[in-house]
């Protein structure tokens, strides 16, 4: 239960003003580290809330799709540049990042990816290498500046982020597909 308490000081750090002010003074800072750090807190402080205070997901989550649903759902939501405006400009809606990133998608995430079978996850892959392609895309060749409080340069750094996820997303299926992953699991 370790990881819980590091996820709990990794929430309480990223909640302090200055670190905010620091991640969110730059695109990429916020949106391919602060928010993605949000969702990683949720997965080390999964435990905590599904097997120790005894919250079950089993009745609503039995198979994992609805979970995974919802996760893919808040995680699209934030990588558009109107949420990123809003949160930078909005105090609620910069506490519903915190709240909505690590309780919601993280944690789901946690719940859900053990349950699918190994089809549906390779479809979540290819979901976010198409969203992360299509978000690349649109960020570096948008002919006017996305976000407001930005500037077109952190715009293009975002939009080459995502091209490399979306790069390494596909790799990494690729690795999958054709090497024999039957060695790295008991049964």
């Amino acid at each position: 239960m370790r990881f819980v308490k590091y996820g709990f000081i990794l929430l309480f750090v990223l909640a302090t003003p200055p670190m905010r002010s620091l991640l969110e003074s730059i695109m990429v800072t916020h949106m391919h580290m602060q928010m993605m750090l949000l969702f990683g807190v949720g997965i080390l402080i999964a435990p905590l809330f599904q097997y120790r205070l005894n919250i079950g997901l089993d009745t609503w989550n039995a198979s994992g799709y609805p979970g995974m649903v919802l996760c893919l759902l808040i995680i699209s939501y934030w990588m558009l540049p109107r949420t990123m405006d809003e949160s930078l400009e909005l105090w609620w809606v910069e506490l519903f990042k915190f709240i909505s990133l690590p309780f919601l998608a993280g944690m789901m995430f946690r719940d859900s990816w053990p349950k699918l079978n190994m089809l549906s996850q390779m479809m979540v892959m290819i979901f976010c290498t198409i969203l992360f392609g299509i978000l690349g895309y649109l960020y570096i060749f948008a002919e006017t500046n996305l976000c407001n409080n930005y500037v077109t340069s952190d715009q293009l750094a975002v939009g080459w982020a995502f091209m490399f996820l979306t790069v390494t997303l596909i790799l990494y299926m690729l690795l999958v597909l054709f090497t024999d992953q039957s060695q790295y699991y008991e049964s």
